[in-house]
């Protein structure tokens, strides 16, 4: 037997997962399949695109082993429930028998209806404002109750533990180690002193990786198509991430999505000063992100500059560039 057919869960999680085994899954459901299976972009999770007899296909998520708790999972389905609920556009899993969180074959997985769209651009300010609106309306329903088993956004997982993933790793070339040790030392220090005056008590459930790529639009408007990383978080976590550009284009696009943001949920401004210190710690996660996960074949296929020296050398470059960004004035509007 191979090295590869005897590694753990955690490096080759989804081995198993072949396309008969997908089609059985969605069938133990109690739908009928045509055979045809789609597999859609994901990295952290597998989602396929499954046809049904004489219906609309369905989308089946099988979560990654040993990520998530029972609980986390149903708290994420619970919410996109709620939030479908409160007519907030979010595709909400399906639930089978009154379960939306299903297990075959030592997978555990979910079910959720077919939903198109493109990403968006926010190439304007009608639609930075439509934007606005949406994660108003989504955090308008985030602050009326609280997670219990979701992540919380804090500097100890996504800065401290990221760190010391990467100065174990291997990844980092001996000349770029001091450097990178450094420079995330000044910056963690500096993201916690960001964050001092906002108490993690008064942050509320957050979609918590609302980039581009995980909104489809339509000519409906925007929407979420899961909430995998859904925790509990700042307001802006949520805002931040469509920003891009210059400072004076970020700061029009902030006025936008504020501008509609603002219909539905208060915004407290000085947030608004969160905006570097959480781009900096994003950058020092996803890096640590890539390295946790590179046992899993997906991931050499899809990345492959991550070992290249060339990437760490930007890395740490960029990191640099981020603990002087944090001398500059916050983004105000």
């Amino acid at each position: 037997m191979s090295d590869a057919a005897n590694a753990e869960p955690s490096e080759r999680p989804f081995a198993r997962l072949a396309p008969e085994v997908v089609i059985a899954a969605v069938e133990a459901a109690g739908e009928r399949c045509d055979g045809r299976v789609l597999a859609l972009g994901s990295y952290e999770n597998r989602v396929y695109q499954v046809g049904r007899d004489d219906a609309e296909p369905v989308v089946v998520k099988f979560y990654r082993p040993l990520r998530w708790s029972d609980a986390a999972i149903r708290e994420e389905h619970d919410f996109a429930l709620e939030l479908a609920a409160a007519d907030v556009p979010v595709v909400a899993p399906l639930k089978v028998n009154g379960a939306t969180l299903l297990e075959f074959a030592g997978f555990r997985y979910a079910i959720y209806p077919r939903r198109g769209g493109r990403w968006p651009e926010l190439g304007t300010s009608d639609d930075r404002i439509w934007m606005g609106r949406f994660i108003g309306r989504l955090h308008l329903v985030g602050r009326t109750r609280s997670f219990e088993h979701r992540p919380l956004l804090s500097t100890v997982s996504f800065g401290h533990e990221a760190r010391t993933t990467l100065l174990a790793s291997g990844f980092l070339a001996e000349y770029l180690e001091d450097r990178y040790a450094s420079v995330t030392e000044e910056l963690i220090a500096r993201i916690e002193a960001s964050l001092r005056p906002f108490p993690a008590q008064a942050w509320i459930r957050i979609h918590g990786d609302c980039h581009r790529g995980n909104i489809l639009w339509t000519d409906a408007g925007p929407h979420f198509v899961d909430l995998d990383d859904c925790m509990t978080g700042p307001p802006i976590q949520d805002l931040w991430m469509l920003l891009a550009g210059s400072r004076d284009e970020m700061r029009a696009q902030a006025a936008d999505l504020l501008e509609g943001y603002r219909q539905f949920a208060v915004f407290d401004p000085r947030e608004l000063a969160l905006v570097e210190p959480l781009r900096a710690l994003r950058f020092i996660h996803y890096a640590a992100w890539l390295a946790r996960r590179w046992h899993d074949p997906a991931f050499p296929r899809a990345f492959p500059w991550f070992t290249e020296s060339r990437y760490w050398e930007e890395h740490v470059q960029t990191l640099q560039e981020q603990l002087a960004a944090l001398d500059e004035e916050p983004l105000n509007i």
